[in-house]
């Protein structure tokens, strides 16, 4: 059976225009009929099944490719690897629920929440990693950073920190919208919740106009952050990091000091 875009789209809850891009990028090639439509049979409708897996995972899109075009690509092998996978971030997930959960009864009864319990199902090893990561490409700028943003949010108390992770959801909700609706990054509109976004970011460290769009470009070429973005949208990281070196050039640089 042979389903169109929009059949597909309606089946996996991908955009059409999700599936346009994994089209031009190579990702998910349908077969393109006499009439200029995409059909999508069996097959594509597994490897789109396995994107959405490793999508999930947090997986770039060009690591997804990479693992699907791989010669030696087993599917039953592939699906036992993401079983076990999934089975990984399920224990992730559910210490990350327990920890909300704690943190809405602690509000609820008007109690102060350790600090350890707040983070927890979050790994040691990868903090660890995303500061000497950060580190390493801003050097003595970069260790300021993370003491100062480590000392902001430390003193902010639970119901603040939940309003924190909120606010930059909803940025990122509205951010995708805009994409969709063919935004460009210097639009007005998308500047504006890029302003929201550096008054976001202001709140655990004051980046000048340069190290703003530094962090736009690590939101589009360091791994996990890539992941996290290719996972909202397949276009965001880059829409991020463009939009923000606009801002940092028309809004940041401007400034007066």
């Amino acid at each position: 059976m042979m389903r169109t875009v929009k059949q597909v789209a309606r089946a996996s809850g991908v955009s059409v225009r999700a599936l346009h891009h994994y089209h031009h990028i190579g990702l998910l090639t349908p077969e393109v009929g006499e009439n200029g439509y995409r059909y999508y049979g069996q097959a594509e409708m597994l490897r789109l099944q396995h994107i959405l897996f490793y999508r999930e995972l947090g997986l770039p899109l060009s690591e997804i490719a990479r693992i699907l075009d791989d010669p030696g690509f087993d599917t039953r092998a592939a699906l036992l690897d993401l079983r076990r996978r999934i089975e990984e971030e399920i224990i992730q997930r559910r210490d990350l629920a327990q920890t909300i959960d704690r943190t809405l009864a602690s509000l609820d009864e008007g109690r102060a929440v350790e600090d350890h319990c707040l983070f927890h199902g979050v790994t040691a090893r990868k903090q660890t990693q995303w500061e000497a990561e950060i580190v390493a490409r801003f050097g003595d700028a970069g260790d300021t950073m993370i003491r100062a943003s480590k000392a902001n949010l430390q003193a902010l108390p639970p119901a603040r920190l939940l309003e924190f992770k909120a606010e930059i959801d909803a940025i990122h909700a509205d951010l995708i919208t805009l994409i969709e609706a063919g935004a460009t990054p210097s639009s007005n509109a998308v500047q504006a919740l890029i302003g929201r976004h550096h008054d976001w970011v202001c709140r655990s460290w004051q980046p000048d106009a340069a190290a703003y769009a530094a962090l736009g470009r690590m939101y589009a070429t360091h791994t996990d952050f890539r992941s996290m973005y290719d996972a909202l949208h397949p276009r965001m990281a880059a829409f991020m990091e463009r939009a923000m070196a606009v801002y940092a050039d028309t809004v940041l640089r401007r400034s007066p000091e």
